[in-house]
């Protein structure tokens, strides 16, 4: 999905000199390829964070992983206080991980640990940042 998601935006990229696209297509091309960008890198999080959703699942907490959430950083007794001792992470932290690296082009509130991690993330930045300036930038120059 990843590498086909790049293809596409190779295509958008090698269809603009040409001039032949339509302004509200490639507004919706750069939309979609957005899109598809959070939800592939949310599935990548998701999948490879902790050993996956399945392992994660299986443990009583979630205390190590590629992301460092917020609840991590808290003793077991003040999680347990809070009612959070069995807490973990599920598709939708991975997808705000994900949309808000799309949007800012940076880590949110979950700081990212190992190099694979760092790697995917900056992937994911070039990617959106690639369909915002270049495409998104040209269909509203010609509208």
């Amino acid at each position: 999905m990843t590498a086909d998601m790049v293809w596409s935006l190779g295509l958008l990229i090698g269809a603009l000199p040409s001039h032949n696209v339509p302004p509200q297509v490639l507004l919706r091309s750069a939309a979609a390829l957005w899109v598809t960008n959070i939800l592939v890198f949310a599935s990548w999080y998701w999948r490879l964070d902790a050993d996956g959703p399945n392992v994660r699942d299986l443990r009583e907490s979630h205390t190590d992983g590629a992301f460092l959430f917020p609840h991590m950083t808290l003793n077991a007794e003040t999680r347990k206080e809070m009612g959070e001792q069995y807490l973990s992470p599920g598709f939708v932290d991975y997808l705000f991980i994900a949309f808000n690296t799309s949007t800012a082009f940076s880590p949110t509130d979950c700081p990212v640990l190992p190099r694979w991690a760092k790697e995917l993330k900056m992937v994911q930045s070039l990617i959106s940042f690639t369909t915002v300036a270049l495409l998104a930038a040209r269909a509203v120059n010609i509208l």
